[in-house]
């Protein structure tokens, strides 16, 4: 079983590889279980979900060249007993190894300070009794994550080597990952390219922020779907996951943050051109018009090409049917 983050470690760590470190370790695992106050496999658990980073690419097998800066974002720690609860869900897949489901809007996806009943998590582990100890302790069976506000398609692992396989296919970008959005104003160009890099926002550390000190790169392609009168229906396909990615890019790149946003959306002022038939409504939705409407990748155990399409949330219909009207 996957041992999790002590609750009393609660800061976040800059290592500085010297020539030193080179020289007395062969392995960055090795080297980080005797800096940090964590273990071989919650390091390995904390480089997959990508809270290890640096500038230059890092390998757990091999130590990188002197003076590379290494940041470490700590988790937060969460209980170890985590509940069953019977959270109705929308299942669009099934086999013995993996279950794929169409969250929606305002589910948080794992426990977390503030969140640690009512998640997806607990909600699988109904559904899925069996799956406590896959992966981690905190995340048993999620791959990926998808905020509490975004809808969308997620796929969870029921065995080990499912997730395995899962996470593989994550880390090197063989998904295919689509989102929709509603964004308020127009892009300059109907569809391109952002890349940043993405990180903590220096001064709002509830944020993130694009082109920031120790960022991670940051690659999303956007297309405009259909133009409205202050709103574009825009489609986002991900190249990388950064935390809250498309949603830094529209608003901080774009300058077209997603409707409702509640940390990027600025004022109330993107409001300002929604009909009036759905204005009100819009304004009381406390979560962005964002949505993650297809998931494809080849199945880890059966090599079936998978692909799926999940439902838009009602008010996102509402919003168009209003747009379009």
């Amino acid at each position: 079983m996957a041992d999790t983050i002590d609750s009393d470690v609660t800061e976040n760590f800059t290592l500085t590889v010297s020539e030193n470190d080179r020289e007395e370790y062969k392995r960055l695992d090795v080297y980080l279980a005797e800096k940090l106050p964590f273990s071989r496999s919650t390091i390995k658990r904390m480089f997959e979900d990508e809270d290890i980073s640096s500038e230059t690419k890092l390998s757990l097998n091999k130590m990188p060249n002197s003076g590379t800066v290494i940041e470490i974002e700590v988790p937060p720690a969460v209980p170890t007993d985590l509940l069953a609860e019977n959270i109705p869900l929308e299942i669009l897949f099934e086999d013995p190894h993996l279950i794929i489901i169409n969250k929606p809007a305002g589910l948080v996806v794992h426990p977390a300070p503030g969140h640690y009943t009512g998640t997806l998590v607990n909600a699988i582990l109904h559904h899925c009794p069996d799956l406590k100890g896959i992966g981690s302790e905190k995340r048993p069976g999620i791959v990926h994550r998808l905020d509490m506000g975004t809808s969308g398609v997620m796929v969870v692992a029921k065995d080990q080597a499912t997730h395995e396989g899962l996470v593989s296919l994550f880390s090197v970008h063989d998904i295919e990952r689509k989102y929709e959005a509603l964004v308020g104003g127009k892009p300059h160009v109907h569809s391109g390219t952002i890349q940043t890099t993405i990180g903590r926002h220096p001064t709002h550390r509830q944020k993130m922020a694009a082109n920031v000190k120790n960022g991670k790169k940051a690659v999303t392609h956007y297309k405009s779907i259909k133009q409205f009168d202050g709103a574009t229906h825009m489609e986002l396909r991900l190249e990388t996951g950064r935390t809250h990615q498309i949603r830094v890019h529209m608003s901080q790149i774009l300058h077209t943050p997603i409707l409702c946003d509640p940390v990027y959306g600025g004022s109330d002022s993107h409001l300002k051109k929604v009909p009036t038939s759905i204005y009100q409504q819009l304004l009381d939705y406390p979560y962005q018009l964002l949505h993650a409407k297809e998931l494809g990748f080849v199945h880890p155990i059966t090599k079936e090409k998978l692909h799926f399409i999940g439902k838009r949330p009602p008010i996102f219909e509402l919003a168009l049917e209003a747009f379009s009207a």
